[in-house]
Order: C-alpha cells, then sequence, then structure tokens
C-alpha cells in the first residue's frame, strides 16, 4: 500500500476550513515546516483515518475536534495491488466510514465494510505492520510503553521474522517448531486464559460450567425433596388447627360477647356526654359564683372604707352638696342601667334554659342537628376569641398604672397650692404708684420703664426711679426676692408624667381609667362566653366536629317552637347588651361629676377623689343596705346553684362507665374475632397453597430427578478433571517449546541483523546491536569493545538506532510481500548534522522499493534530504 493524497476538514487547529497535501509519490516524500503549521495534525489525522473506526469517541478521536467543536473530515488517496482508492471518514455528527473507487468513482463499500476494508489494508490495526513503522513525534519504540501496545509490536516482529528466515529451520524445526507451539498455544487458548484461568466459551469452561450447573441443580432438587416433605407435614398441622378454629359454638359465643360490647360501650359514650355537658354548666356556674363573691366582697371593703374617710370630709359644703348631688344623680342613672342589665340577663338566661329544656325534649333530632350546631358554635368560639384578642390588645394599650395617675393627681393638688402661695407672695411684695401733675412734662422712669399715672409696679431688693428735674430715687425693700421654681419643677414633673403615659392631663388619665374598666367588663365577658362555647378549647372543638358521624331520626312530634324561643333568646341578649352599653355609656359621668367635685375642693382633692371612687362603687347610702343584702342574695343563690350542679356532675360521675374500658373491651373482642377469622383464612389459603405444591412436586417427580441429576454430576465431575489434566499437559509443551527456541534465537535474529548492519554502517564504526530475546527490541550497543545498554545511549544515537530498525523491519515487510508505508513525524529531533546527513542517506538506500513520509520542523536541515517536496494547500471537501 502506498499512500497518494491526504485531506482533512475541521481537524484540530484547522476549525472550519480543509486543508490538503497532494502528489505524494514513491521514494522519500518530507514536508518540512515551521512548527503549529499542521505536521503533527496531519500525522494524526491520518493515524486515526486507517486505525480508530468512524464511531469511535475515544481520546484520540476526541482530539481531533477543534475547540468549536464540529465533524472532524479526513481522506487519503492509496494505491494497492487491487487499484486505486480514496478512504473517507467523518467522525461524530453525521459520522460515516466510505471507500471508493477514483478510477470510476464506484463506492466500493461504506460504514463497516469500509472499515474491513482498511483493516485488510494495514493488516491488523496496530499490531499490524502500519502500526510498527508509524513513527509519532518524540516516540522512539525503545521507551517503555503500554503492555498491550509493546506486545502487539513484537508479535508482528517474531511474525517477521519467522517467515523470512529458512536456517532457523535446519536447527530448530523454524516453522515446523513454530506451528507446533502455535496449535499448542492455541489448543491451550482453547481452554484457559493467558492468566491461566478457563477460558469463557471453551470446552474446559464448559465442563466446568456444565459441573457446577449440575452441581447447583441437585443442590436445588435436593432441597425440593425436602421442601415436599416439609409440606406435608405442614398441611397435616394446618388442618387439625383450621378445624379447631372452625367450631360453630365458638364463632357464635364470640359474635354475642361483641353485641354485648358494643351496647355497653354505646351506654357508657351517652353517659359521658352527659358527664361533659353537667361539667360545662359547673364551670359556667362557677365563674358566676366566683363574680358575685368578689363583686360582694369589693362592696365591703369600700363600706368599711367610707366609714373611715366620711369623719374627714368638712369642707366645700355648697360645691360638694352640688357635685354630690350631680354624682348621685349619675349613681341612680347607673344603679338603673345595672338594674336593667340584670333583668336583662336574667330574661336572657330564663330563655336560654327554656331552650335548652326544648333541646332535651328533641334530643332525638339533635343526634342529625349536631353537626351544624357544632360547626356554629365552633365559628362562635372564633368570633369569641378573635374578639377577646383584640379587647385584650385594647386593653394592653388603654392600661395605665394607678400609681401614676395618683402621682399625677398629687401634682396638680401641688401645682394648685403653689399658684395659690404665689398669689398671697405677689399680694404681700412693696410697689410704688405716681399721681402726676397735669403740668409734668415727663413721665417718672422706674428701672428703665415708664411709670403710667395711676400704675401699681411691685418690686422685690430695690428699684430705682429716674425723675425729670430732679434725679434718681432709689427704694429697697430690704428683703432678697424669692427663688421660688417649684411651679417650673411641678409642671415639668406633670408634663413628664403625662407624656409617659400618653395623654394630655388629669381628665384624660380619669377617662382611659373609665375605658381600662369598661374593657376589663367586656373581657371578663368575652371570655366567660368563650368558656361556654368552647370549654375544652378551639382544638378539641375541631376534633369533635372532625369525628362526628350522625343519622337523621325520624321527625317527632314536638312541643314548643325553637325559633321562636332562639328568637326570644336573640331579643333577650339584645336588651342585655344594650343595658350593658348604657352602663359602659354612664360610668364617664359618674367621672366627670367626680372630677368637678375634685376642682371644686383642690385642698382636699385626694380625699375627694376616694371618696369619690368609694361613692361608685356603694351608690346612694340609702340604698347601700338593700344593694349589699341584693349581692348576699344573689351570692347565696348562686352558691346553691352552684351545689346543685355539683351535685349533679358528681352523681353523674358515680354511675358513669369507664368509658375507655369499655372501648377496650370492645376493641378486644372484635380483634380477637377478626383474628380468629383472618387466621382461620391465612389456614385456608396456606393449605391450598401447600396442596397445590404437593401436587405439583408429585407431578414433577423431584426425587427420580434428584437422583438422575446426581449420576450425571458424577460424570460432569470426571470430564472437568480430564480437562484440567489436558490443559496441564499443555501448559508443560509450550514451556518446553519455548525453552528449546529461545536457544536458537540468536540464528532467529539474524534477518533484521542482516537488514540493519549496512545502515548501522553509514553512521557508525566497528558496532553491533544486540536484541532482546522477549521483545525483539534492540537491547545493547557495542562499539569499540565496550556493551552498552539502549536506554544509556544518548537522545540522538537512540533515536537513530530506532529508525534504523525500523527501516530494516520495513525492508523484511517488502520481502516478505506487505510493503507498507514508513511515516516518521519529527523523528529526528536529537541528531547532530553530520548523523542527520548519514540518515538522509539511510532513508534514500531504504527508499528504492519503499515509500517513506518524513514531517519535520527544521526546514534548514531537511532541505539537505532532497526527495518529494510536499506542501499543505487549501481544500474544499
Amino acid at each position: 500500500m502506498k499512500i497518494e493524497a491526504l485531506r482533512l476538514f475541521n481537524v484540530k487547529r484547522f476549525a472550519g476550513r480543509g486543508v490538503a497535501i497532494e502528489d505524494i509519490g514513491e521514494g522519500v516524500n518530507v514536508l518540512s515546516a515551521p512548527n503549529e503549521f499542521g505536521k503533527s495534525t496531519s500525522f494524526e489525522a491520518l493515524h486515526a483515518l486507517f486505525f480508530y473506526p468512524h464511531s469511535s469517541t475515544s481520546s484520540e478521536v476526541r482530539n481531533l475536534r477543534p475547540y468549536s467543536a464540529g465533524n472532524p473530515l479526513v481522506e487519503a488517496d492509496v494505491s494497492t495491488a487491487s487499484g486505486r482508492f480514496r478512504i473517507t471518514k467523518q467522525y461524530y455528527g453525521g459520522r460515516f466510514a466510505r471507500i471508493a473507487d477514483i478510477a470510476t468513482g464506484r463506492l466500493v463499500a461504506q460504514a463497516d465494510e469500509a472499515e474491513n476494508f482498511i483493516s485488510g489494508l494495514i493488516g491488523g490495526g496496530t499490531s499490524g505492520p502500519s502500526g510498527l513503522l508509524w513513527v509519532r513525534q518524540g516516540i522512539t519504540g525503545i521507551e517503555k510503553r503500554g503492555k498491550s501496545e509493546e506486545e502487539s509490536e513484537k508479535q508482528v516482529r517474531a511474525s517477521l521474522l519467522e517467515s523470512v528466515q529458512g536456517e532457523v529451520e535446519a536447527i530448530t524445526g523454524g516453522r515446523r517448531m513454530t506451528e507446533i507451539q502455535s496449535i499448542a498455544e492455541k489448543a491451550l487458548a482453547e481452554l484457559l486464559t493467558p492468566t491461566g484461568r478457563p477460558k469463557a466459551g471453551g470446552r474446559y469452561a464448559a465442563a466446568i460450567e456444565t459441573r457446577d450447573r449440575l452441581t447447583a441443580e441437585a443442590e436445588r432438587l435436593e432441597a425440593e425433596v425436602r421442601a415436599l416433605r416439609d409440606a406435608l407435614d405442614k398441611r397435616a398441622s394446618a388442618t387439625r388447627l383450621l378445624s379447631d378454629l372452625d367450631k360453630a359454638e365458638d364463632r357464635a359465643k364470640r359474635l354475642k360477647d361483641i353485641e354485648a360490647a358494643q351496647a355497653a360501650f354505646d351506654a357508657a359514650k351517652a353517659q359521658s356526654e352527659a358527664v361533659k355537658a353537667a361539667e360545662a354548666e359547673l364551670r359556667l356556674a362557677q365563674e358566676r359564683q366566683a363574680t358575685a363573691s368578689r363583686e360582694l366582697s369589693s362592696f365591703r371593703e369600700a363600706l368599711e372604707s367610707s366609714i373611715e374617710f366620711r369623719s374627714q370630709i368638712v369642707e366645700a359644703e355648697r360645691r360638694r352638696a352640688d357635685a354630690l348631688s350631680a354624682r348621685d344623680n349619675a349613681l341612680a342613672t347607673i344603679h338603673q342601667a345595672k338594674a336593667e342589665n340584670e333583668a336583662a340577663e336574667i330574661a336572657a338566661q330564663a330563655a336560654r334554659e327554656l331552650l335548652d329544656r326544648l333541646t332535651a325534649a328533641i334530643h332525638a333530632r339533635e343526634a342529625a342537628e349536631r353537626l351544624a350546631k357544632l360547626k356554629a358554635q365552633l365559628e362562635k368560639a372564633e368570633a369569641a376569641r378573635r374578639r377577646i384578642e383584640e379587647a385584650q390588645a385594647r386593653l394592653a394599650s388603654l392600661r395605665i398604672s394607678p400609681k401614676a395617675v395618683d402621682d399625677l393627681q398629687a401634682i396638680e393638688i401641688e401645682i394648685v397650692k403653689i399658684v395659690k402661695l404665689k398669689a398671697l407672695q405677689e399680694a404681700a411684695r412693696p410697689s410704688v404708684s405716681v399721681s402726676y401733675s397735669p403740668s409734668t412734662p415727663s413721665l417718672v422712669v422706674m428701672d428703665g420703664v415708664e411709670l403710667n399715672a395711676g400704675e401699681e409696679r411691685g418690686y422685690d431688693d430695690r428699684a430705682e426711679l429716674a425723675v425729670p428735674g430732679i434725679g434718681t430715687i432709689t427704694l429697697r425693700s430690704n428683703r432678697v426676692a424669692p427663688a421660688d421654681d417649684r411651679l417650673a419643677a411641678a409642671k415639668s414633673k406633670r408634663q413628664e408624667l403625662l407624656v409617659s403615659m400618653g395623654i394630655s392631663d388629669l381628665a384624660a388619665a380619669r377617662k382611659r381609667q373609665s375605658e381600662t374598666k369598661e374593657t376589663e367588663a367586656e373581657l371578663l365577658q368575652m371570655r366567660a362566653e368563650f368558656a361556654l362555647l368552647a370549654p375544652e378549647g378551639l382544638e378539641t372543638l375541631r376534633a369533635e366536629i372532625a369525628s362526628s358521624n350522625f343519622e337523621s331520626p325520624a321527625d317527632l312530634e314536638l312541643k314548643g317552637n325553637p325559633d321562636q324561643l332562639r328568637a326570644e333568646l336573640a331579643e333577650a341578649e339584645a336588651r342585655r347588651r344594650h343595658a350593658r352599653l348604657r352602663l359602659v355609656e354612664l360610668e364617664p359621668m359618674r367621672e366627670a361629676t367626680s372630677d368637678k367635685y375634685f376642682e371644686a375642693q383642690t385642698t382636699l382633692a385626694a380625699l375627694n377623689a376616694k371618696s369619690a371612687q368609694l361613692e361608685s362603687i356603694l351608690g346612694p347610702e340609702d340604698q347601700r343596705a338593700i344593694k349589699m343584702q341584693m349581692l348576699a342574695d344573689k351570692l347565696s343563690s348562686l352558691e346553691n346553684d352552684l351545689a346543685l350542679r355539683a351535685e349533679n356532675v358528681r352523681q353523674l360521675r358515680s354511675t358513669t362507665v369507664d368509658l375507655d374500658s369499655a372501648k377496650a373491651t370492645l376493641d378486644r373482642l372484635r380483634s380477637a374475632h377478626d383474628a380468629a377469622d383472618k387466621e382461620a383464612s391465612k389456614l385456608r389459603v396456606t393449605i391450598a397453597e401447600l396442596i397445590a405444591e404437593i401436587r405439583t412436586r408429585s407431578d414433577e417427580a423431584v426425587e427420580e430427578k434428584w437422583r438422575e441429576t446426581v449420576e450425571a454430576l458424577s460424570t460432569a465431575r470426571k470430564r472437568a478433571e480430564n480437562f484440567e489434566t489436558e490443559s496441564a499437559v499443555l501448559q508443560r509443551l509450550c514451556s518446553a517449546l519455548q525453552a528449546a527456541r529461545s536457544n536458537a534465537r540468536e540464528l532467529y535474529l539474524q534477518p533484521v541483523m542482516n537488514e540493519l548492519r549496512p545502515l548501522l554502517g553509514l553512521l557508525f564504526d566497528d558496532i553491533t546491536v544486540t536484541f532482546d530475546e522477549k521483545s525483539l527490541l534492540p537491547q545493547s550497543v557495542k562499539r569499540n569493545g565496550q556493551e552498552e545498554e539502549v536506554e544509556r545511549l544518548s537522545g540522538g544515537m537512540r533515536e537513530q538506532v530506532s529508525i534504523l530498525t525500523r527501516l530494516a523491519f520495513a525492508r523484511l515487510l517488502a520481502r516478505d510481500g506487505r510493503p507498507a508505508p514508513v511515516i516518521l513525524d519529527d523523528a529526528l529531533v536529537y541528531s547532530d548534522d553530520d548523523r542527520i546527513e548519514k540518515m538522509f542517506d539511510a532513508l534514500h538506500r531504504q527508499s528504492r522499493d519503499q515509500q517513506i513520509i518524513v514531517f519535520s520542523c527544521r526546514q534548514r536541515a531537511f532541505q539537505k534530504l532532497g526527495g518529494n517536496v510536499l506542501a499543505m494547500t487549501d481544500w474544499t471537501p
């Protein structure tokens, strides 16, 4: 094979463009160009074209792609004994391989057939002659490389030597011994891998596989025999247990026990719900009793305090009487509002109790309506919770410290006292006044300010009067002006308190206190309503709604109209809310009258404020005993109601059946019944499976198969042992043949020495090369009587010996009828000027019947090589 042209497109540095090397002829062909010109790229592209299929994505093929990616395309024209052909390959996108006849343009092969055609040209890929003779940049072929690459080239070299050496046959049997060794190795290779393991797909491996398969089969069948016997035993045991579980009297007793437990559980559940309702009513009664008790205690404490303070109020009877009258009117109005509120609460409670009794009468229908009621209750509870949170937030923003209010009140009193004292001091200051005669030409000047007629002007320490026409008159009071800043300090302190409380004056503080009390009262009522709506919390109420599953009973004839009662209850609630709002609206009136009373009697502000506070609690004096009695009666009534409800709860609890125990008993009986049914069903399935398994194994004649398999296993073991003996014999034979061949290695290497000797004579004097028996490569060089290992030679000499050795093998290939081009990519890098010319002579000597292609960057040195000068030109596919 000879290469006539090389073309490549989109390869490495030639991204998006193509180049071509045309007119490659016989003999020496030289492409000499600078670095980065594309010589090594051309070599790699040519190497990939012949040695890597178009479908490959190996690292060598990936390296052909430019940085901008793309699809590398390589094309070469070759001539062989069969004709001239054009080989084209494209990698990655649109990948293909084509062989075309240049003379006719006919497509000879494509895809895999094209790859087979190329393999035939190069004689076995990288392990063929071309792989031996193509030298990459910086590679001599002597240095250590991969094991597979070295072994491939070694086989090529050995094949060449055997094919051209006839004298070896006279001494060692030559090709006959090689054929014997090849047959033995082939036979051994059919049995074993190079590592000594049975070869996959071989007879030995098949025998071992058969032996192992029969061993596994025998073990499996033995296990099936044991399983069959176990299945028979299990079927008998399961049949006995199923007979015990399927007794009719036991099943009927289990069902009867479940019915009784279900009835007990339903009764316990109904009783538990009744207890919960009674407990909710008890908690509401407890809250009402506690509120009444607090009201009575507060009233008594206020009454005791009122008696203590009454002896201290003695001044300002007229203003006190007016303020007291106004306060009494306010208290009367408030009392009336309270009475209306209590009446509204009583009416609402009566309507609620009547509605509850009617609800109890329609209990049969309540179960179906309970879900809707619970949802409405949840909505009300959520609304109540939102109102509580809003009231709490409002209360937090309204609440101010009572101590701060008392401090503010004390400061107000102190300011009034200071103002009065300053008025008295101002009245006691010395003063001056002047009465002018009508003829007075100008006014007297006092301390730089004119003093008008009749104007009375006071002074503290001294004053100067400038009298026109007379002079200056100095007035002395013989006392120092008082430096009193208490008023400013008191006002500053009052302002700090007002700022800290966020109010403008004392009246605003009183209003905030009133609003705080009003909000606290609303919050207490809201909490009571929320406790009634959701006694156990919102989550419990939601869980009860989620778990509710009521069935609607048949309608019953009922007495009373629930809608009318609900309307009456709503009306009563509206009256109660109206009365409470009226009470809240009247509360500021009491505060206003108290403030007026406080303003009329500043010197006794603290006592009057306390008195007003006590009066607001006690009310009119003539009604205190009645009110106290009413509070006591209310507390007594609530305590009696609380005792009755507590007794009701106690009685209900005493008769309550443990719901958890009833539920546990019901669950236990159900689970026992279900477990028995499940176990019986499981036993039936198990018995059916065992019967099917027994029938299947009986039909398959497992025991007979097991005995037959044991006999076949014995035969397979003997066959595997025979192959093991045969492998050992073949290994021993190959070792003996290899030993005999090594003894005649010197004559075996004679052909390549004959070709190499004249080439070495061109460069060196008195030199011989010794080859390694295993690798068939130069091992040492002997010159001037001294032997040196190749690895110790200089870089230039190593590359020269390497190229000369390859040229010798190339000549052997040509003599064997397998000529292949020698391609050298910058292979002469370390040679000096004298030896490089001798290497050029060696190349021309070998190129008489051999094609040699040289790539080099040493333009000046390689001008002396001569030969056919190649050039790279632009090319478009």
